[in-house]
């Protein structure tokens, strides 16, 4: 149960992205993110690592996505402040993903059978 909740912003993290992938129309994105969510029940190393790496990824995403859309809502003179908070809490959540497999407890779930 707790390796469960450790495990919640990762998912969370992984279907936003998909999310986000889906409305922009990249399909092979929202798969990939789908298999990374499948992953995340793979008690080996390198699928914690590859989800961390996923994450940190998603991380970029999210700030680039940011950079992009803050100065076109500053210029039409819209709010940018609920933009930032949004976008910001979704990066921060991807973030804290990747580091929660460094925790001991999620390291000991992905260290069985196999390393790599």
């Amino acid at each position: 149960m707790r390796d469960s909740l450790l495990l919640l912003p990762a998912g969370l993290s992984l279907l936003v992205l998909g999310a986000h992938f889906l409305r922009r129309g990249q399909l092979a994105g929202v798969a990939g993110c789908l298999a990374l969510i499948g992953l995340l029940f793979v008690p080996r190393r390198w699928a914690a690592r590859l989800v961390q790496l996923a994450l940190l990824a998603g991380t970029v995403i999210w700030v680039r996505t940011l950079a992009q859309l803050l100065p076109e809502r500053r210029a039409a003179g819209e709010s940018w402040v609920r933009l930032v908070a949004i976008l910001g809490a979704v990066a921060l959540v991807a973030v804290l993903g990747a580091a929660l497999f460094e925790t001991r407890r999620l390291r000991e779930r992905y260290r069985g059978s196999g390393s790599g």
